[in-house]
């Protein structure tokens, strides 16, 4: 595959109604970046934004949309497990298995990515506050892991000392405290690689005095440096691009909505989210008593919160990064609302 560049992929992706094209062309390896220094290519890119200018984003959805596998795979990632009330005593068991694994991220894009339990972001984790949460970790990767849970614990289960060399395992046990949204990531140094490669996932703590029942989701903003130069050439929301323009949400109107939104992101200071035609409640962190009313957060790397939201219309809904470049390199999608 030819070098990617975040030059090459952004004029092989604006404007954003071409997006498909150019990540196809990208994908099989053109050398996009050549093409401003040929008048025939400037006539082909004019052609583009004629045409963009015409169809807009509704262009990216469905099958236009470049974004890979069916519509139920990344299910596990956007569904998390369903709360439960509190009880005093339970174990909340989990296991995580760190390993190397190749994912295709766009159509015909690979990235060499460290995963728990295999995908990009790891599995969503789950407990009620002052669950005992029970973690097996296992390194069947080739460097040394760990797992760092935001939160309140012992020193000694912080994943800063507690190094797993390859081939062995760690077992890290808690109570799950305090209530709302967290992050677990790995801190073994460079930390920033360990990150970038795909060792974090989403940890929701839910309080002892349940949360009003709603469509649950999660969402991990993250972005893949494809050539290794420091900088993302693909932005996405549970690692692939363009997933949820290609299969949009389905909600229904009136509906709460809850979603639980991270940034894990390297490279970049801040991800964003937008929501088109409607306003959310913002929640930072899912913890204390103060809501905003918006529609659009910035987080920086390791921020996080709880977005509630009642669709007031049916019809399709966009939502994507307000930082125009991640949205033209795949972090955006789309709500379906219905009336059932």
């Amino acid at each position: 595959m030819a070098k990617l560049t975040r030059r090459g992929l952004l004029c092989a992706t604006a404007p954003l109604a071409a997006a498909p094209l150019g990540l196809a062309a990208v994908a099989r390896g053109r050398d996009v970046t050549a093409a401003p220094h040929d008048h025939s290519a400037h006539r082909s890119l004019a052609t583009h934004d004629q045409r963009a200018a015409m169809i807009g984003h509704a262009a990216m959805i469905g099958e236009g949309a470049p974004a890979v596998g069916g519509p139920n795979d990344l299910d596990d990632l956007l569904y998390p497990p369903p709360a439960l009330p509190y009880r005093p005593g339970r174990v909340r068991d989990y296991t995580l298995v760190a390993t190397d694994e190749e994912i295709e991220i766009a159509p015909g894009v690979f990235f060499p990515a460290w995963t728990y339990n295999g995908t990009v972001p790891g599995p969503v984790i789950r407990a009620t506050e002052d669950d005992i949460l029970r973690v097996r970790f296992v390194n069947a990767g080739v460097h040394p892991h760990t797992i760092h849970f935001h939160g309140i614990h012992p020193t000694d289960m912080d994943g800063v000392f507690e190094i797993v060399s390859p081939g062995k395992e760690l077992t890290y046990e808690f109570p799950a405290r305090p209530a709302g949204f967290h992050l677990y990531h790995c801190h073994a140094t460079p930390l920033k690689k360990h990150i970038h490669k795909g060792l974090y996932g989403a940890f929701v703590i839910d309080p002892k005095k349940p949360r009003e029942p709603a469509r649950e989701l999660v969402m991990v903003m993250n972005g893949f440096d494809t050539d290794a130069d420091g900088e993302n050439n693909f932005y996405t929301v549970n690692g692939r691009t363009f997933y949820y323009a290609r299969y949009p949400i389905r909600v229904r109107q009136g509906e709460l909505v809850r979603l639980y939104l991270a940034n894990l992101t390297e490279f970049d200071l801040i991800n964003s989210f937008h929501l088109h035609a409607d306003f959310f409640r913002y929640q930072p962190t899912g913890t204390g008593e103060h809501w905003e009313y918006t529609d659009t957060v910035m987080q920086c790397q390791g921020q996080r919160g709880v977005l509630e939201m009642r669709f007031a219309n049916t019809g399709t809904f966009m939502f994507h990064a307000h930082q125009s470049e991640f949205t033209e390199l795949g972090w955006m999608g789309y709500f379906q609302v219905g009336e059932d």
